[in-house]
């Protein structure tokens, strides 16, 4: 009945893994129960935004000839899209090592010229 039907069509609207969520919620201090309700809507709201995320990097990335997403184009919306930005630490753009290091290098001289 009920409730068991109930949770078996939410688990069919949703593709992420809501142990997963679970887990993730639960290495939080601050959390130490999880109502069902709120982990299933934490889980949606979840896969909402990555889909977002996917769709906005996707329309404005340069894969669309070739219908592929690639992580440049994911690290451009986190650094371009003002909703995206906080995500700049998780998704940075890539650059070569040697262009890290002579940035690195130019911000040492920098400091001992203080």
């Amino acid at each position: 009945g009920g409730l068991e039907e109930q949770t078996s069509s939410n688990k069919k609207t949703i593709s992420l893994p809501i142990s997963r969520v679970r887990l993730i919620m639960k290495s939080s201090p601050d959390v130490s129960s999880i109502n069902q309700d709120a982990l299933f809507l934490t889980t949606k709201a979840t896969e909402l935004f990555v889909q977002h995320l996917a769709l906005s990097s996707f329309n404005n990335g340069s894969g669309r000839e070739t219908n592929t997403l690639s992580y440049s184009d994911l690290a451009n919306a986190a650094e371009e899209t003002e909703i995206f930005h906080f995500l700049t630490d998780i998704l940075p753009k890539k650059i070569l090592a040697r262009d890290y290091l002579e940035t690195l290098e130019q911000m040492q001289e920098e400091d001992a010229d203080y």
